[in-house]
């Protein structure tokens, strides 16, 4: 956006100087030799040679009066040359302000701005023009600048560092617009301007700075874009290592202007706001946020973004009749249904007032503000300190969903799009598509996270919601996730196994159906195989996509019926190779270790079934599967572990021959100490439990007591497994 200028027709001094009455007269007095660090002379002294100059009588002062008293010996001559400037010079003029600048010389400029500044000593006659000095010689300094020569030369860099501690100094003053747009101008018509402008401080100068400014003011709009300047010129993680409360200082006042104002500088702030708290080097900044006193900030976010997103998604469950193909899809539209095209023709009728940019940013600023506090801040107060109307609170939370399922639907059509009908394989069309991708990653994150909100809620028993808003919250997810599932079918059409875009669609289904696995029960058994075989762009073989929907096989595995859609679909394996790799030697690091237990849990449910289901592991699978049990074991006393594993054990032992196992070549005479060991701390967990000592594991406890023979198979296999170790190696410690 361009700087606000004023009218070029506006001469500067309309715009910078106004006559002072307190400067009083010098008369009597003569002059002292010019001291070379200041300047002590009347402006009214200089006022009085332009009255005397010997102008013609009937015309205007012409630059080359000017340039006459800008060029001559004694300071007041310069001074009343640079007040002339300021009465006839136009600011946009360059070619006059290049020869002004000549003429009156930096050394004076320099002299006349630290006179302004106090340093040295001053008379007293000084001192009484000291404020006057500055503001002329500031505003001088920022018209000179507009010449792009003049502001980019190494003696406009080198006063950077001044006009900041001007700044700092001059808090509210007439002088700190001008000090701004000098610092705009130098910094950005050269490079070793914005570093001069970081290297001095210039970060902590704003921050300081930004909270006395006026909402939408020219000065505060020249600070937003000097601090887009710096991001974009030194790298966040530096300054978040070195300013992270400054920027948090700064974030909570930007927040401000996103929230009041209602103009291009509220998209300025947005995307400033965005670059900062989504950086992958934010987490300094996060937290100093996190321990704010005063959370006003995020008010001031979620009613920003609640001014983007309201124009997208309002009347939205009023347009369904209303179908628009979206430009240049042609028959991308033929993977989807209804609900699918529906939210694209939203997203276009709403884009002809905020560009889906504009939208696509607020709803990363959002999903960072929610890593930042939580889920529960899209449930939070809806109203500025001085607002009059009422907003209800759930309103952010409505918006947010509405317009990530709306960019779900548009991203989803145009990969699909991309991927499957165009033949350009080019490095442009590849670019598209990772773009695209990474916007995919952003609403499906929020979606995501809505569902965990709405299931913490409900957990807490607390409904924030009117019966109308939840019910249209569950239809919209609901109607999603049908979606998502239709980009699966898509992608198995045209037999696409790997992309990040898919593991990400797997993830979203694998969190919704963990909360309601019966929803889509059709579609989902349907393509259960080809979501556990999807791999990510790094990955070797299916991992992550088995993982997001253990949730859901943990609870369709707890009866018959889903352990028979599980076995018939090969899904069993591919749980149990997961679990492998979870807790074997070549483990996966993963955050979450509750999918460990969940993959625990499945394969048990399956295994105290399979009478049922008539299935049964392979000895290749039993044997690297009781290795990574044994193995996870080894070095752990935690009680939920151990009898997680015997458990599993147990039920393997019970259908398998002790001789082939023994026999197998992968196993060895470590694998058998280990299982040993992990028997015989099973077994003593069962002799306390038996002597009343009850604990959070008495579950896992039944699976081994509850049948006699389950005992004298883990008794005989402890004797045997013992006893080959014996044979094989004396005096073996067990």
């Amino acid at each position: 956006m361009p700087l606000k200028r004023r009218r070029p027709d506006v001469p500067l001094q309309r715009r910078v100087w106004k006559p002072r009455n307190r400067f009083p007269r010098r008369s009597g007095k003569t002059y002292k030799k010019q001291n070379p660090t200041k300047i002590s002379v009347h402006l009214l002294s200089a006022r009085s040679i332009l009255h005397h100059f010997p102008f013609h009588e009937e015309q205007s002062p012409s630059l080359e009066d000017c340039l006459k008293l800008l060029k001559g010996e004694r300071d007041e001559q310069r001074l009343a040359g640079l007040l002339l400037v300021t009465k006839f010079c136009n600011g946009n003029d360059n070619a006059a302000l290049r020869r002004v600048y000549s003429a009156v010389g930096i050394g004076f400029l320099d002299r006349l701005l630290r006179t302004g500044m106090g340093e040295g000593t001053i008379s007293s006659s000084g001192g009484d023009n000291r404020d006057a000095y500055l503001q002329l010689s500031v505003t001088v300094l920022a018209a000179f600048c507009r010449v792009p020569e003049i502001a980019s030369s190494e003696d406009m860099v080198l006063k950077i560092p001044l006009i900041l501690e001007v700044l700092s100094k001059q808090s509210g003053s007439h002088v700190v617009e001008e000090c701004f747009e000098f610092l705009f101008l130098v910094s950005t018509s050269c490079e070793d301007g914005v570093a001069a402008l970081y290297k001095s401080g210039g970060l902590r100068v704003l921050a300081s700075q930004m909270s006395t400014l006026a909402d939408g003011s020219h000065s505060q709009e020249l600070a937003i874009k000097l601090l887009q300047l710096i991001l974009n010129s030194v790298s966040l993680d530096i300054i978040n290592n070195e300013y992270s409360s400054e920027l948090s200082m700064m974030v909570a006042e930007i927040a401000r202007e996103f929230a009041v104002l209602h103009d291009a500088l509220k998209f300025e702030a947005l995307h400033l706001l965005s670059a900062i708290l989504s950086s992958k080097y934010s987490a300094p900044v996060h937290d100093t946020l996190r321990l704010m006193s005063n959370d006003i900030w995020s008010t001031y976010v979620r009613v920003g973004i609640m001014a983007i997103l309201q124009n997208r998604v309002e009347d939205v469950f009023e347009e369904n009749s209303k179908i628009e193909h979206h430009p240049n899809q042609g028959s991308a539209l033929r993977h989807v249904g209804l609900a699918y095209q529906v939210s694209v023709s939203m997203m276009i009728k709403s884009s002809r007032k905020w560009a889906p940019a504009e939208k696509l940013q607020a709803l990363i600023l959002a999903e960072s503000v929610i890593s930042i506090l939580g889920e529960r801040w899209l449930l939070g107060q809806m109203n500025l300190p001085d607002a009059k109307d009422t907003v209800p609170a759930d309103r952010c939370l409505f918006l947010v969903l509405e317009s990530s399922r709306v960019e779900v639907a548009v991203l989803l059509n145009e990969l699909a799009y991309l991927k499957y009908e165009t033949s350009n394989n080019s490095s442009s069309n590849a670019e598209t598509i990772s773009l695209k991708q990474q916007n995919l990653a952003i609403a499906f994150s929020l979606v995501e996270k809505i569902i965990k909100l709405i299931s913490n809620l409900v957990e807490d028993e607390v409904n924030p919601f009117d019966e109308n808003t939840l019910s249209q919250v569950i239809s919209g997810l609901n109607e999603t996730v049908g979606v998502v599932l239709e980009y699966l079918q898509d992608a198995k059409d045209h037999g696409q196994k790997k992309g990040d875009d898919l593991l990400a669609s797997v993830r979203l289904i694998g969190s919704y159906l963990a909360e309601t696995p019966l929803a889509c029960r059709e579609k989902v058994r349907e393509l259960l195989d080809f979501m556990l075989s999807i791999v990510g762009e790094d990955e070797p073989s299916p991992f992550f996509s088995i993982c997001f929907l253990l949730p859901m096989l943990c609870q369709m595995t707890m009866e018959l019926e889903g352990c028979k859609i599980l076995v018939s679909r090969g899904g069993q394996k591919a749980v149990v190779e997961c679990l492998i790799k979870l807790i074997g030697p070549m483990g996966c690091m993963v955050e979450d270790t509750g999918c460990i237990f969940l993959a625990c849990d499945t394969i048990l449910n399956l295994l105290l079934k399979r009478g049922q289901i008539k299935f049964r592991l392979d000895e290749s699978t039993s044997v690297h599967l009781l290795k990574a049990l044994a193995y996870w074991t080894e070095e752990t006393d935690e009680a939920s572990i151990i009898m997680m594993a015997s458990s599993i054990c147990a039920l393997i032992f019970d259908h398998t021959s002790e001789q082939a196992l023994l026999n197998h070549p992968n196993i060895n005479q470590s694998n058998i100490a280990s299982l040993s060991r992990l028997i015989v701390r099973s077994l003593a967990a069962c002799a306390q439990n038996m002597a009343g000592d009850m604990n959070s594991d008495s579950d896992l406890l039944d699976i081994i007591t509850s049948d006699h023979l389950c005992i004298k198979n883990i008794l005989c296999w402890t004797c045997f497994l013992m006893q080959d170790i014996l044979d094989g190696q004396k005096g073996f410690p067990i």
